[in-house]
């Protein structure tokens, strides 16, 4: 069996993620080959399709957003992500039980004794009226009924895990900084949420959800599938799909999985220098990130700062204050690609255009 070292396993990753090259698609069409955009930071997505897409201009996102192609919910990992409306109504479903486990596992104590289905019809009630509401609008319509759990934790239990809602605009676009308003999904896009399969007829969303994982992030292993969408289950998925893949091993020997056809760039395939976003699926959508990040940084693709890729690999870190673009690397790196950071450090304050006037690297003791 073919082992894939990781400089292979990050040329690959680069390659699905449009970060080898830049994209010339379509917004809907880039967040549907991603699988969708983490999004709990709402300008963040924003410069993640600026690093993917050529010419990307932030009005592109915004007409997607407005126009409802694609839509800001609760999904993956119990996170808020940008994801199109057709996956949206299509994966929901199968991310229900995952989204309410979630949320009693981190409120079990406050939530004991509730009855889950009683919460969320009543909560579906509220919202039947299609007036968009505020979590804190919605808990006041129901807290007189439970009054026993705290006001955030009603309200994230219905509208993260028991009512599928959207996230309005202008909340998530760009240069805004709207609060959330929430409505149900069904009635934002005007159709029904897939419901899952009946009993015997198999799992087609969750063997949909492995061939989309492997095209945006492969090769892969199931726990990596696992790590990325938070869900339960799928080994029977991988297993119903095992003969339409090809496998290989990584240099730890666990087993990867692929699209036969999907592209494996040549391990010194050129990656140029790339600034991601926080919290951006390129990391955070693996079990095993090393492939794209060393053991002891492994902790900022977590932690909320914003990275920039050197040659593939998280090398540094970068941020915004006042009018300054600051980049502090997490590792010395030569003349060549500090020129190299500094040439797209500006390409990105010009999209942002912020009133940067200074680009600082830091330098490493």
């Amino acid at each position: 069996m073919t082992v894939l070292d990781d400089r292979a396993l990050n040329r690959a990753t680069l390659a699905r993620q449009h970060l080898l090259t830049r994209a010339d698609v379509a917004v809907p069409e880039a967040v549907a080959h991603l699988c969708g955009l983490q999004a709990q930071e709402p300008q963040e997505p924003f410069i993640g399709l600026w690093c993917r897409l050529a010419g990307f201009a932030p009005g592109r996102l915004d007409e997607a957003m407005t126009g409802r192609a694609v839509v800001r919910t609760h999904l993956m990992r119990r996170t808020v992500h940008l994801v199109t409306a057709g996956d949206a109504l299509a994966w929901r479903a199968r991310h229900d039980a995952m989204l309410r486990g979630r949320v009693l596992g981190t409120y079990r104590r406050e939530l004991a004794g509730l009855d889950l289905d009683e919460v969320a019809a009543a909560g579906r009630a509220v919202m039947a009226d299609q007036r968009p509401r505020t979590m804190r609008e919605l808990v006041q319509a129901l807290e007189d009924r439970w009054p026993g759990p705290p006001r955030r934790v009603l309200g994230e239990l219905v509208v993260a895990a028991l009512v599928p809602m959207v996230q309005l605009p202008p909340r998530g676009l760009w240069r805004q900084s709207a609060g959330v308003r929430n409505l149900p999904l069904a009635s934002w896009l005007g159709r029904d949420i897939d419901p899952l399969p009946a009993a015997g007829e198999g799992d087609p969303v969750g063997r949909q959800l492995v061939r989309r994982y492997l095209a945006a992030y492969g090769p892969a292993a199931g726990a990596d599938l696992r790590a990325w969408c938070g869900l339960s289950g799928l080994p029977a998925a991988v297993r119903a799909v095992r003969d339409e893949l090809v496998v290989f091993r990584d240099a730890r020997g666990r087993e990867l999985f692929d699209l036969p056809d999907a592209p494996r760039p040549h391990p010194d395939t050129p990656a140029p220098v790339r600034f991601l976003p926080a919290f951006d699926n390129a990391l955070l959508g693996y079990h095993d990130r090393s492939r794209i990040v060393d053991a002891a940084h492994v902790g900022v693709s977590v932690a909320g700062h914003r990275t920039v890729l050197v040659d593939g690999r998280v090398a540094a870190t970068w941020a915004v204050r006042d009018d300054r673009l600051r980049i502090s690397p997490l590792r010395r790196l030569t003349a060549a690609e500090e020129d190299a950071v500094r040439a797209e450090a500006r390409e990105l304050a010009a999209f942002l255009d912020e009133r940067i006037e200074h680009i600082h690297l830091d330098t490493v003791a």
